[in-house]
């Protein structure tokens, strides 16, 4: 409705600009002709009239034209009062001669006019330009004469025979209109001397006489004979309204039966159509509907034995007009159209007249396409307008005046002219009203051009004063286009603005090329096309896209092409295959829609040479219903016979080939529909046989009229209404238009985004409905939408356009690039990208974050940005807790999902004061653990069977402690056992070492295993070294020695009497104690998570977190990353071999007593630290309770023999 009152409004206001503008026309009368001349024929020296009566406002004066050039008054030529020419006597020798063109020209104030012309003719008669010949036939059989001559008018041929006029009383003999005597059946009567006689007006002439001999018949029956065509059908040319006469005369034994139709299948038309004689077509009062192609056939009665002949018949007509100019008032500075649109055969020629004389075209005046077209008009513009149509046929003028309104009171130009592509098809245009009389305006001017090329039709649309914008969406995609404004008043118009230059985006093509096809050999098709115009182009093409396959194989090949190609070479192909092509050619945008298959046989593989193809040359539609073929003849020597065409229109099936004449270089196909796409076969004909075909296609254009009734394309649809449903789809309904037909319709809807880059968008849907639904629209997207009508083979132009934008919806995606940045002790910077989707208006964004304490419960703490703002602050974290962050974007309509966790660990303390900032984001490595919140998202069941496993962990955990304390109490009552066998020797015993070396029991020497085996490996046997089975040794780079540095807690005991406890030299001994005051250890971030671990996974995730930094403490520890893995039964196994128990004590019991040392209340952890790596996290044993206090320990390493002692000391 909204389109439809925009029009109203723009028709009103050019009617109350053209009404208001009009001052002292409304007594104008408009000059017209009453009475014209027409052709005349007469004989010399008679009078002649010429007949020229105008009507209009007096005073007239008429002036007479004889070939364009003003003819002057004498004695014989007299102008009557009414204007008609009077000539006393036609001359026609000499250089005075009467004979030509004329017209008459009708002048008043207003401006002249030109009649249309007539010709004058002096009636006259030439010689024969053919004479008839002699003839010799036996009894029996059919004698023809023909003879030719000019005549002007048209002589009518009679015959005499020996000089007597030739009785037509028999039906044996006739004589056609156009002059071609037949005699059937020939008696010996018939014999004698025969001539033609051809009179007219002015005079009559007798040809050359040609003798008839008749022979005796044959003796005998005659033997049977196939049907011959003695004298065909010739392609004839016929005026409207004239007789044509179509000759078949055929011979054969038994006499054949001759009968005619139409290639087209048509009826002939048998009010006008008869047949004269044995078998020749006359067809009186001619019209366009008799034009076709006319077959002869000769059939041998009682069987199929038959013989054809074709010819083609055009019937010219003179011009008349479809839409004729029409008078119009405009001010200064306006613009003026006037339409004239003619049809006829051949095509009328148009052109323009000005007051009776030829339009002077410049930058203002220009024609396009038949439209004159007048800007910036003045008042020398002010005059009576004609356009004149004419063909050989004869011409035809319509009139029209312009008058134009002189006014002071103008508005200045509009001003800052802009425009803006939107599409493929549209551009914004802007500007700023006038300084002066702005206010007085009322109405705007658009007037638009292509850019490129000469006499380009200038569009012009009117809009309102209440905007400075329009859209213009009736362009050619990838054309650039000029524009300029006028402002209208009352009683003037402004000068035009300064002109814009805007270029609009391509699109797909509108159509793919012609093919056109042909072989070589049995084995390839040469492929050849015409590049797109570019009104089918709609840009630069980019590439062509051929392809191919056999008619039995549905695999399709294709083959793509630069955007300069024209041609192709298919080659190792099968002969004798029908084969299927079609080509599809892109621009930037994208690529057409794919045409039809067009067919094609290879020839088949012979021995024999047959003709190559015929050169066949482009196609050329001549109108709506006819094409002209063209070929040159096939290259090489080679003896032609004829050649065969065949037509069919696509996807239909082949018509009877027509045969043709050797000397035949052209053919017109008629009767075609128009809008339709048709294949057109040709090959040669010889001796050999058929030669190799080609192939190609082309399309009949549409038009104004079909047959005998004009037929202009269906209006479009409207009001078109489009309703957005949601955000992927929109909802469009419109009306059927109002004309007379009541054939069904279909709809095609074009649904296009503003903005169009990539022409993949497009989308196109087919319906019979009066609205579609269409989906999977982008959210939040402008989209144009047309719909185009359908009906009976003919399309509606598009309509007019409808933008509707598809409403927003929730984002889709998580912002991207999420960051977490540590800037202070307790505040961090969160930093993100928007997220990845288009035209979404994020209105602001979420962000969550939480410790991993407050997570467990399920707690998130929520801060809300602005959508313009990327970043935002954390503050007041806790130093000490790991926090989790991620976020999400929200608009108007919903929020959207949240990004990953982001975990960002905080240091005790101002540890990163002044230090470089640390980050955390989704990116990173495996540094930064990325915590799930899981928690909120598992069921019942999966509950069920956490706690399960969690039981059974505390259980395994509960029974390997059990098994531990039980173990440690066994070797502690071992050990207290070898302490009381030592305490009894006293300290005058003599060098124990060596007596437990010899007089131990067996029983006994498993008590000396504990010292070492329950807490201490020797990892390769020969090693300085022994490792805590419990905790893994940390390396050291670079070691200190301390020689007697250290006191043991005990302080009557020297370093010296502890270093030989025991063991022998080379030994490296570890011995541990309690602080008293060490903090308890703290717990690790996986104990805070999930619980105390046992003491096997303790001892494996220590072991392989550290275990790098053992390479360089000593040679024989570079396998010690794993020693967690051995159990207590290996360790004992390994303490009790020889090279363990074979070492000296070299001091007194009372220092052994020092060795054997052991507190028994808790079973410590031991841990080997380097002086200068730090521990990274300290551990605490599953064992202890957190008031046991951590031990100390202390490395002491035995000398060997021949060296100084020294010591190792860890605090």
């Amino acid at each position: 409705m909204a389109f439809f009152t925009r029009k109203l409004y723009q028709h009103f206001l050019l009617f109350f600009v053209l009404v208001n503008s009009l001052s002292g026309g409304s007594g104008f009368i408009e000059l017209s002709f009453i009475t014209e001349p027409s052709d005349v024929t007469a004989l010399p020296k008679d009078p002649v009239l010429l007949d020229c009566v105008a009507h209009g406002q007096h005073p007239i004066t008429v002036r007479w034209l004889k070939n364009g050039v003003r003819l002057a008054e004498s004695d014989r030529l007299h102008v009557l009062s009414n204007g008609s020419l009077y000539i006393r006597a036609v001359r026609r020798d000499g250089g005075e001669s009467d004979e030509g063109l004329y017209q008459c020209l009708s002048q008043n104030r207003y401006g002249a006019i030109l009649s249309q012309r007539s010709r004058l003719t002096i009636a006259s008669i030439s010689g024969f330009l053919v004479h008839p010949v002699p003839l010799d036939v036996p009894e029996g059989y059919v004698a023809r004469f023909t003879c030719k001559v000019t005549s002007n008018p048209p002589a009518s041929i009679t015959w005499e025979l020996d000089r007597n006029p030739l009785p037509l009383e028999t039906d044996r003999i006739t004589v056609l209109p156009n002059g071609i005597l037949h005699i059937h059946n020939v008696h010996l009567e018939d014999a004698g001397k025969y001539r033609c006689v051809a009179t007219n007006i002015g005079d009559r002439v007798w040809s050359k006489e040609a003798w008839l001999s008749v022979g005796p018949p044959g003796v005998g029956p005659q033997p049977r004979q196939k049907p011959r065509i003695l004298a065909g059908p010739q392609n004839v040319t016929a005026s409207l309204h004239h007789s044509v006469v179509l000759e078949c005369v055929a011979t054969g034994n038994p006499r054949p039966i001759i009968s005619w139709s139409r290639a087209d299948s048509k009826p002939i038309d048998v009010y006008n159509a008869r047949v004269l004689g044995s078998g020749n077509l006359v067809i009186s009062d001619v019209k366009r509907q008799h034009s076709g192609v006319y077959l002869c056939r000769a059939t041998t009665p009682g069987t199929r034995n038959y013989t054809i002949a074709a010819a083609n018949l055009t019937v010219l007509e003179p011009p008349s007009l479809v839409e004729r100019p029409e008078s119009q008032t405009r001010p200064r500075a306006g613009t003026a159209r006037f339409i004239c649109q003619a049809q006829g055969v051949p095509p009328p020629r148009i052109t323009w007249l000005k007051n009776g004389e030829q339009v002077h075209l410049n930058g203002r005046i220009k024609v396009y396409n038949s439209k004159l077209v007048i800007t910036q008009i003045t008042q020398e513009d002010d005059a009576i307008y004609q356009c004149v149509a004419e063909n050989e046929q004869g011409s035809i003028l319509a009139v029209a005046r312009l008058i134009v309104v002189m006014s002071e009171d103008r508005p200045s130009v509009p001003r800052n002219i802009r425009a803006e592509t939107i599409s493929s098809s549209a551009i914004l245009l802007a500007w700023e009203r006038p300084l002066y009389n702005a206010d007085k305006v009322i109405a705007y001017s658009v007037h638009y051009t292509k850019a490129e090329g000469l006499n380009n039709e200038e569009y012009q649309a009117v809009i309102g004063n209440d905007t400075t914008s329009y859209i213009i969406d009736d362009l050619e995609p990838g054309r650039n286009y000029t524009f300029y404004i006028v402002a209208y008043m009352p009683m003037g118009a402004s000068r035009m603005s300064d002109q814009v230059c805007q270029h609009t985006l391509e699109d797909v093509p509108l159509r793919n090329p012609e093919l056109s096809l042909t072989s070589h050999s049995p084995t390839d098709i040469q492929v050849s096309w015409q590049p797109l115009p570019a009104k089918l182009s709609r840009g630069n093409i980019w590439a062509y896209r051929l392809s191919y396959r056999t008619a039995a194989d549905p695999t399709v090949l294709s083959v793509e092409m630069a955007q300069n190609s024209t041609q192709y070479l298919l080659g190792d192909l099968q002969p004798d295959t029908i084969y299927l092509l079609r080509i599809a050619a892109a621009t930037r945008v994208g690529w057409c829609e794919s045409s039809a298959w067009t067919s094609h046989r290879t020839p088949k593989t012979s021995s024999t040479k047959v003709p190559p193809a015929p050169l066949l040359q482009q196609l050329e539609p001549l109108n709506c219903t006819s094409i002209l073929v063209r070929w040159l003849p096939s290259p090489g020597p080679v003896v032609v016979q004829g050649y065969r065409l065949c037509y069919h229109e696509e996807g239909q099936s082949e018509q009877p080939s027509i045969q043709l004449q050797p000397g035949d270089t052209e053919y017109t196909i008629l009767n075609l529909d128009p809008r339709r796409k048709y294949q057109v076969k040709l090959w040669t004909v010889s001796q050999s046989g058929d030669g190799y075909q080609a192939d190609q296609t082309v399309s009949t254009p549409g038009c104004l009229s079909a047959r005998d009734h004009p037929v202009a394309s269906p209006p479009a649809p409207d009001p078109v209404r489009a309703v957005a449903n949601s955000s992927s789809a929109v909802s469009l309904h419109w009306s059927r238009p109002a004309f007379a037909s009541r054939k069904d319709v279909s709809y095609t809807v074009r649904c296009t985004p503003v903005g169009l880059i990539n022409a993949s968008a497009i989308r196109y849907i087919q319906t019979t409905n009066q609205s579609v639904l269409i989906p999977g629209l982008e959210p939040n997207t402008h989209y144009e939408l047309v719909v185009r009508l359908h009906v009976d083979q003919l399309s509606s132009p598009w309509s007019s356009v409808v933008h509707q934008r598809t409403l927003p919806a929730a984002p889709r995606h998580p912002p991207k690039g999420l960051r977490v940045t540590l800037i202070e002790d307790d505040t961090a910077l969160v930093s993100w990208r928007e997220p990845e989707e288009n035209n979404l208006a994020i209105t602001h964004y979420n962000i969550l974050y939480t410790s991993q304490r407050a997570w467990l419960d399920g707690h998130w703490q929520r801060l809300q940005r602005e959508g313009s703002n990327t970043m935002a602050l954390l503050e007041k974290l806790e130093p000490g807790n790991i926090y989790l962050v991620k976020i999400s974007a929200s608009n108007q309509v919903g929020d959207g999902p949240f990004s990953a966790s982001v975990e960002l660990a905080l240091g005790p303390g101002s540890t990163h004061r002044g230090k470089s900032p640390r980050h955390s984001d989704s990116g990173s490595s495996s540094e930064t653990t990325v915590f799930s919140d899981v928690r909120y998202h598992i069921d019942q069941r999966s509950i069920t069977g956490i706690i399960v496993g969690v039981c059974i962990a505390l259980a395994c955990i509960v029974i390997c402690a059990f098994i531990l304390i039980s173990k440690g109490r066994s070797r502690n009552s071992s050990i207290s056992k070898i302490m009381e066998v030592v305490n009894e020797e006293g300290p005058g015993a003599p060098a124990v070492g060596l007596s437990l070396g010899r007089d131990i029991n067996a029983e006994n020497m498993e008590a000396l295993i504990p010292m070492m085996a329950h807490h201490l490996i020797d990892a390769k046997g020969g090693n300085n070294l022994a490792i805590s089975l419990a905790h893994p040794v940390k390396g050291n780079n670079h070691t200190r020695w301390s020689f007697l540095k250290r006191e043991r807690q005990n302080s009557n005991h020297s370093m010296a009497k502890n270093r030989s406890c025991l063991y022998e030299a080379g030994k490296t001994v570890l011995c541990y104690e309690e602080r008293v005051g060490a903090p308890p250890l703290q717990s690790s971030t996986l104990q805070i998570l999930f619980g105390p671990l046992g003491r096997l996974e303790n001892t494996r995730a220590d072991s392989q977190g550290i275990g790098s930094g053992i390479t360089e403490g000593s040679e024989g520890s570079h396998g010690t990353a794993d020693s967690g893995h051995y159990s207590n039964e290996e360790m004992s196994n390994e303490g009790s071999s020889p090279s363990s128990a074979t070492s000296e004590l070299g001091d007194s019991p009372a220092l052994e007593e020092e060795c054997f040392r052991l507190e028994k209340e808790a079973k410590p952890s031991f841990e080997v630290e380097s002086e200068m790596t730090p521990p990274s996290r300290p551990y605490q044993h599953p064992g202890h309770e957190a008031a046991h206090r951590p031990p100390s320990i202390t490395v002491v390493e035995v000398p060997h023999p021949g060296q100084q002692g020294y010591d190792l000391c860890y605090p």
